[in-house]
C-alpha cells in the first residue's frame, strides 16, 4: 500500500473522507475546465455517467503525468435526473431553479473516481445512489437555501447529504460516501492491494 496518494481535488470533502479512513493525501487540484468538458461531452450525447468517469480521469491524469511514479487519485461527482446532468449552481437563482426541478422526483448521484499513475489510468470505480427528494413549497425551498452558506453552495451542488441537505429526502438509496463524493470502500480495496 502507498504510504501517501494525491488527491488531484479541491473538495474538503473528499480530504476529510480520505483522512477519516486513514489514507494520507496530498492536495493538488487539476485545475481542469470542467465546464468546457461536460459541454464538449453533452454535444457528442454522453450521458452523465460517462461524463463523471471522463472528469475523473481527466483530473487523474493530469495530475499523474506531472508526478512520477506518484499515486493520484481524481474524482467526480454529477447528479443525473432522467438522463439529464444537473450540474453545480452558478448563482442563488440556479440553484433554486435546480431544487424545483429534483422536487418530488428521484435522481442519481453518479461518483467516479480513477486512480493514476505516469499520466495514465490504473483503476477506475463508479458508484451511484438514488434518491428521491420530498414535495417542498417554493417558500420552504427559498428558506431550505437561505441557511446554505455561499461557500457549500457552489462547491457541493445543492444539497450536502451530512449536513441541512438530509431533510430534503424522503429515500435515500447508496452509499453515503459515495453521495459525498468518494465511494472510499473500493478505494481502500485497491489502494490496499497495490
Amino acid at each position: 500500500m502507498p504510504n501517501k496518494i494525491i488527491l488531484a481535488s479541491k473538495s474538503k470533502v473528499r480530504k476529510e473522507i480520505l483522512d477519516k479512513n486513514n489514507i494520507e493525501c496530498v492536495v493538488e487540484p487539476s485545475n481542469v475546465d470542467e465546464e468546457t468538458v461536460k459541454s464538449s461531452l453533452l454535444k457528442e450525447k454522453a450521458n452523465p455517467e460517462l461524463i463523471s468517469k471522463n472528469l475523473a480521469a481527466l483530473k487523474a491524469n493530469k495530475v499523474s503525468a506531472k508526478k512520477v511514479d506518484e499515486i493520484v487519485l481524481g474524482a467526480d461527482s454529477v447528479i443525473d435526473l432522467d438522463g439529464e446532468l444537473v450540474s453545480k449552481p452558478e448563482s442563488r437563482e440556479e440553484a433554486m431553479k435546480i431544487l424545483k426541478k429534483l422536487n418530488g422526483k428521484s435522481h442519481f448521484l453518479i461518483s467516479s473516481v480513477c486512480i493514476s499513475k505516469n499520466g495514465s489510468m490504473i483503476w477506475n470505480y463508479t458508484d451511484k445512489a438514488t434518491l428521491t427528494m420530498k414535495n417542498f413549497s417554493d417558500d420552504q425551498l427559498k428558506n431550505y437555501l437561505s441557511k446554505i452558506s455561499d461557500e457549500a453552495l457552489y462547491a457541493y451542488n445543492v444539497y450536502q447529504i451530512e449536513g441541512e441537505g438530509r431533510n430534503l429526502f424522503e429515500t435515500i438509496n447508496g452509499d453515503e460516501d459515495t453521495i459525498m463524493g468518494l465511494p472510499i470502500k473500493k478505494i481502500k480495496e485497491y489502494i490496499g492491494s497495490l
